[in-house]
């Protein structure tokens, strides 16, 4: 194919980014904002040698389970992949994703279950980072175009609290008003860099944090008191410093303008306290049902002692720890360890201890200690789990392993090596944390196969 060619189309399947899929002569063509059913005219806007990339120019015949847009910043922004489709139709993409993704990559012969969801999947977000720049000489606030750093000035995002719209153009006006430069990131010159922003779901309390490429910022009583009007329920002002040329949003500094510095929502029964660097779930609905899925999945009858490795903040530990004996939680961030203490503190919570460290050296800790670990939860980043903390885990020996994970591919990829290992997947429940984005969680039971232990211990000695 060669670019700016127009072709019929008929889209049949969503790749894994939410794109959609569809076949000229044998050849792949990628088309966003699409829905599997649509017959399109698409503009090739990218030919390589074996697929191309192309844009809906028109929509010839919609698909069943096409839906109009409804939010204002879409597509431009590059955040939502199914805007144009049905929700009930997107769960059903979601859940091919993740049956596929278990046969093909982890060879596992198990069903998993309906994708679960909350009620609602609009609005559902906690936390947003809007990077600021220069456009046309004007301040611009939203988000990054798909697969560029052109920053695409949003009114408003449909999966954001309303609250947040209001306050990124209460620092726009600040911004212009008193002629502060913002960051450019080819020179690393120029002062604010992001409006980072947090709301608790239960407490409605809102944090607002602005990134930027120095120690203060002028006129910061005028500031302070420019966000307070901007929205009800601002219990934190913060400034976060970050003066390293990277893509990386926070800096390791903060310093409080109004506020504690934190605020506090409440999640699975536990009250957490939310600094910028705090690690915390999006969505708190699906946070929830996520949750209670491990809760559920580890059935504790009040005697377990259970290892939490990669506990954040500790908050699934912490919803536990009222259930079981003991939970020793793991995390590498330190922010987040001394989060997870406070919140214990905050909970009144004596059974938990939390460790700073690498998962992989603390589980091997353990094991050389010779603990009795009934149980492990896993929350790893996208990448997944080493293999060789997988072979520690299961020679640890617990009765049971729940693994949370963000990503399809390495998750499937993960339990075929706990299968190796005799520790298989016995349920497998998807939960959707980030509707109409391409992003779903995955929880999974993994027991130990004891017959099958037993009998290769035996045939070893």
């Amino acid at each position: 194919m060669e670019k700016n060619q127009e072709v019929k189309l008929k889209i049949e399947s969503v790749s894994s980014e939410g794109s959609g899929v569809a076949h000229y002569d044998g050849e792949a063509v990628f088309v966003s904002g699409v829905c599997p059913g649509d017959e399109i005219i698409c503009h090739i806007i990218k030919a390589k040698k074996t697929y191309s990339i192309g844009k809906a120019v028109k929509i010839i015949s919609p698909s069943a389970d096409r839906t109009e847009n409804d939010c204002p910043a879409f597509p431009s922004c590059g955040g939502c992949v199914y805007r144009a489709v049905k929700y009930d139709a997107e769960k059903k993409i979601k859940y091919r994703r993740v049956e596929d993704d278990l046969k093909r990559i982890g060879k596992i012969d198990i069903k998993p279950e309906e994708v679960s969801s909350a009620s609602e999947n609009t609005r559902y977000r906690n936390k947003a980072e809007y990077p600021v720049r220069l456009f046309g000489g004007k301040v611009v606030c939203g988000f990054f175009a798909k697969k560029s750093h052109r920053v695409i000035d949003v009114s408003d995002c449909l999966l954001q609290p309303a609250e947040f719209s209001k306050i990124c153009s209460a620092v726009k006006r600040f911004i212009e008003k008193n002629h502060i430069t913002v960051y450019d990131e080819e020179s690393g010159k120029g002062l604010v860099r992001h409006v980072y922003l947090r709301k608790a779901e239960v407490t409605g309390e809102i944090m607002v944090c602005l990134v930027i490429n120095g120690e203060k910022i002028p006129k910061s009583e005028d500031f302070v008191k420019c966000i307070l009007n901007s929205a009800d329920n601002i219990k934190s002002v913060v400034l976060n410093v970050n003066r390293d040329k990277t893509n990386v949003i926070l800096g390791k500094k903060n310093i409080n303008l109004f506020g504690g510095g934190y605020i506090f929502d409440v999640l699975a029964g536990v009250k957490i306290r939310l600094s910028p660097l705090s690690f915390y779930q999006v969505n708190h609905a699906a946070a929830e049902i996520l949750y209670s899925s491990v809760m559920e999945f580890l059935s504790p009858e009040g005697t377990e002692n259970i290892v939490d490795l990669y506990c954040g903040a500790g908050t699934i530990g912490l919803s536990l720890a009222k259930y079981v004996k003991s939970v020793s939680g793991v995390e590498i961030n330190p922010d987040a360890v001394k989060d997870a203490k406070e919140n214990a503190k905050l909970n009144k919570v004596e059974n938990a201890e939390f460790f700073l460290g690498d998962a992989s050296e603390a589980a091997e800790k353990f094991l050389k200690e010779g603990r009795k670990i009934d149980a492990v939860i896993v929350d790893p980043p996208r990448k997944g789990l080493d293999r060789s903390l997988i072979e520690t885990i299961c020679k640890m020996n617990p009765e049971r392993v729940v693994y949370v994970s963000c990503d399809p591919a390495t998750f499937s990829r993960d339990l075929s090596y706990f299968a190796e290992k005799n520790f298989m997947a016995e349920k497998i429940r998807p939960v959707d944390m980030f509707p109409r984005t391409a992003g779903i969680e995955n929880v999974a039971l993994i027991a130990r196969n004891i017959r099958k232990i037993e009998e290769i211990e035996k045939n070893e000695k």
